[in-house]
């Protein structure tokens, strides 16, 4: 059977994710020590013991959850060592530990690029304030039209059912007026600092590449999926790409569908929270999905 891995991206933060893994399993809980060593402060204490405040703000919760989806990803190693995959992807800062599980990036620069990623984003936020509105139940095409009336863009085509803009506060105020116009059950005002996926966010981007310069990217060994093209990365355009995540919208949509259209039978999420598994249930049903969060998940799997 053919099998893909993917990571999840911030929002799916919850206090004592990879608590568990840690006490269980001495190989995760060094990557949780590791990164403590590497970041000069307690990563760990905040995921498993909060709060959720504290949790919550980017850099800790882009960190943490890279951290714990390694640790997960780790365990599943161990406890099932004769599980095979064929493909990689993650959403947003999920990437990164796509291309870390992949051999791209170590460990620990994966830990200082997404500590200068969350550095630059913050940054970028303070000098572009822009806020994200979560749009439910309207073609995503239909968004794209909306976003370009409104001027603001689309930041994931997160499911069939769900798509983010991300844009100035004054462009999401008139984009939420016309997705109600044109009929959406829902739209949500999401509880961030910025307009992340947007040109807002391209001081953030210029510096990563200016970052990235220093890091060495090597070549994967299995196919990852980039979330700016929806396909395998090139090993010459990993970095090019990556750059680019930080301003272009998440084609989480089509990189589903570039799964299962290679054949992939099972998509394993690998990481706190079922946010993942939930869009790609709205995806595409026919492709089975499960989750790998905790120690329970891998030992009833």
């Amino acid at each position: 059977m053919k099998r893909a891995i993917v990571f999840p991206g911030q929002g799916s933060q919850i206090v004592g994710m990879g608590k568990d893994l840690a006490e269980a399993i001495p190989e995760c809980k060094a990557l949780f020590d590791q990164a403590n060593e590497i970041l000069g402060y307690d990563l760990a204490a905040i995921c498993f013991d909060g709060p959720q405040d504290e949790l919550n703000k980017s850099n800790h919760a882009q960190l943490g959850i890279f951290v714990c989806s390694a640790a997960a990803f780790k365990a599943l190693e161990l406890k099932q060592p004769d599980l095979q995959f064929d493909l990689l992807a993650g959403h947003s800062l999920g990437e990164w530990t796509a291309l870390y599980v992949a051999g791209v990036v170590g460990f620990e620069d994966a830990i200082k690029v997404l500590k200068a990623r969350g550095e630059f984003m913050q940054a970028a936020c303070v000098e572009n304030p822009g806020a994200m509105l979560a749009v439910m139940n309207l073609d995503g095409e239909k968004l794209v039209e909306i976003a370009a009336e409104a001027g603001c863009h689309v930041a994931n085509f997160n499911s069939l059912a769900q798509t983010v803009l991300s844009g100035t506060a004054e462009s999401i105020d008139k984009a939420e007026a016309l997705c109600q116009e044109a009929g959406a059950k829902r739209a949500i005002r999401l509880p961030v600092a910025g307009a992340f996926h947007s040109p807002l966010m391209q001081s953030a981007a210029d510096r990563m590449d200016a970052f990235l310069a220093n890091v060495e990217l090597g070549a994967p060994n299995k196919p990852v999926l980039s979330n700016v093209t929806a396909d395998a990365h090139a090993t010459a355009s990993i970095r090019e790409n990556m750059v680019k995540q930080i301003t272009s919208s998440v084609q989480w949509v089509a990189s589903v569908q570039k799964l299962v259209a290679d054949g992939v039978e099972e998509i394993v999420e690998v990481g706190p929270g079922k946010v993942l598994a939930g869009l790609i249930k709205r995806i595409d049903k026919s492709v089975a999905v499960r989750n790998i969060g905790q120690l329970s998940d891998i030992e009833y799997n």
